[in-house]
């Protein structure tokens, strides 16, 4: 694979020397000629300083993702040694009677750009920029030198790829085609899981740390899980000694999935109940009193200047279950968008307490589980944030 050179401008190289992975086009002097998406580039400071290599892509707002702050080799042995690393980290903290967690987080991982997920025997894929989409037969033979009895499925379908110019890809890398669903066990629960057609690759896993919260918080309560993409707080909540678990999801394929995760769990019928609608539409109109809400809406902000309608979104969800909600009541609301920070975050929900007129306190923040890292130069990976409040 060809290498290329690239210049900072005069004063743009301190971004890089503290490691933060991205380069701008606006901190960018020249590039060699001759490149094309996906290549090598060495990086230099502008009095020809060596900062690192990454790949290139001048399509990309991130015109070039690095890879490494060192002298070294882009190869196998340099994938090799990443994927190992994640493994053994993930070995070292994943919780008993778990079989479904992230590989590969991308930044978090120091490999920008790729996300794997492990599902029971399945391997999910997501090769999001054209730099590691170039290495993705490389990438795949070191995941088979790990995980010689896994299957590996492509998932990469999100924008992503589209702002990155390249077409979306899914399918078999290697092993056998997935079932419909694919059963994965988590803190002893059963999940199903569709890796080929469900939201992201097919499950919410860095929300593990968080369900397990609601686990132990939901004895005798009344929950009301918001989004509830196929239960996976609902389940929790459920096996936690609710009283009664109200699901709202919109999408019917995934509210089946969600009702066969029940019966998964020898969950009776009458514990569950599954509204088929909109969030928005069904806080507004209920006139049921829950104990706890949970609120684990999509990323409603993916670019900058959807910030502000996204903090109205916000604002509104959370204001609607701080109404329906008694003194003593919880409400454990969530943002997976990394445009909103933790600090606005915050001072949303402050503005949902003060328009509801009611006294909140934080009981508890969560973040990603544990193999979500975040890599601590690039603090724009720190996507999820959740708040445990009380209502007073």
């Amino acid at each position: 694979m060809k290498t290329v050179r690239c210049i900072l401008q005069t004063g743009k190289e301190r971004p890089v020397k503290n490691r933060h992975p991205w380069i701008f086009s606006g901190a960018i002097d020249r590039i060699d000629e001759g490149f094309e998406a996906g290549d090598l580039v060495r990086v230099f400071s502008d009095q020809e300083e060596f900062l690192g290599v990454g790949y290139l892509n001048p399509e990309s707002q991130i015109v070039v993702r690095m890879l490494t702050f060192e002298d070294v080799a882009i190869d196998e042995a340099f994938f090799d040694e990443k994927i190992a690393r994640a493994l053994e980290t993930r070995k070292r903290y994943m919780p008993s009677r778990t079989n479904a967690y992230r590989l590969i987080h991308s930044e978090g991982d120091f490999l920008s750009g790729l996300t794997v997920d492990v599902y029971g025997d399945f391997l999910v894929a997501e090769f999001n920029t054209a730099g590691i989409n170039a290495w993705k037969s490389v990438i795949v033979k070191c995941l088979q030198k790990y995980f010689p009895a896994h299957s590996i499925f492509e998932r990469s379908d999100s924008d992503l790829r589209k702002w990155e110019g390249l077409k979306r890809s899914v399918g078999v890398l290697s092993g056998k085609e997935p079932p419909e669903a694919i059963e994965i066990e988590e803190h002893g629960l059963l999940f199903g899981v569709d890796i080929q057609g469900g939201q992201k690759t097919g499950f919410f896993l860095d929300q593990r740390e968080s369900r397990e919260v609601v686990r132990g918080l939901s004895a005798g309560k009344r929950v009301l899980n918001c989004f509830a993409y196929t239960g996976g707080f609902s389940v929790y909540a459920a096996k936690g000694g609710a009283r009664e678990v109200v699901s709202v999801e919109s999408s019917e394929p995934a509210v089946a999935m969600g009702r066969k995760n029940f019966e998964r769990n020898q969950l009776g019928a009458e514990q569950s109940v599954w509204a088929q609608q909109d969030v928005f539409d069904y806080l507004r109109a209920t006139k049921k009193e829950f104990d706890m809400i949970i609120l684990d809406p999509p990323a409603f902000c993916k670019s900058k200047n959807q910030i502000q309608p996204a903090a109205r979104g916000y604002k509104d969800i959370n204001l609607q279950a701080l109404k329906q909600l008694p003194k003593g009541g919880l409400l454990f609301t969530f943002s997976c968008s990394s445009y909103i920070t933790p600090d606005l975050f915050q001072k949303i929900i402050f503005g949902a307490a003060s328009d509801a007129k009611r006294d909140v306190r934080i009981l508890k923040k969560t973040s990603h589980a544990f193999d979500h890292p975040i890599n601590i130069y690039h603090p724009e990976g720190e996507y999820l944030k959740g708040l445990l409040c009380e209502v007073l």
